[in-house]
């Protein structure tokens, strides 16, 4: 059961007027949060393969990595080590695709997104997200 205390953390990033680069790191870290406890996401981390994003911001210099599959969920800054898959964006549409307010799909096809490598992983990815925001909102309700 996700407690209350990380979806009013999350809640307030949302909320947040400016968005920051790190703010990313704490939004992820939440992510991590529910992962760990929410049978329905951890089964389906065990269900897959390993998959390791390297997120990169084009207008900031910051990066962070995301490591996920075969059970787990871990993040950290800085850059990853052999990723299956690179996406970089601008802060802005890095605060929206967080948020859930934007779609991945959507901002590659219109140009926001970039993504290298290999693109059946960075949709998995983003299934694992959606479903960790799927959780969100049942507890936010």
């Amino acid at each position: 059961m996700v407690s209350d205390e990380v979806i009013d953390k999350i809640k307030e990033l949302r909320d947040k007027e400016q968005t920051e680069p790190g703010d990313a790191l704490v939004l992820f870290g939440l992510f991590k949060e529910i992962a760990e406890q929410e049978e329905e996401v951890k089964e389906e981390l065990e269900d897959t393969d390993e998959i390791i994003v390297q997120n990169n911001y084009s207008d900031a210099d910051f990066k962070y990595w995301v490591k996920l599959g075969e059970g787990k969920f871990d993040v950290g800054e800085g850059e990853a080590e052999e990723p299956t898959v690179i996406m970089s964006a601008a802060a802005d549409t890095w605060a929206e695709l967080g948020t859930g307010d934007l779609d991945a799909t959507s901002a590659y096809m219109a140009g926001d997104l970039e993504i290298e490598g290999n693109l059946q992983d960075a949709i998995t990815y983003g299934q694992i997200l959606d479903l960790i925001r799927e959780v969100i909102e049942e507890f936010e309700d």
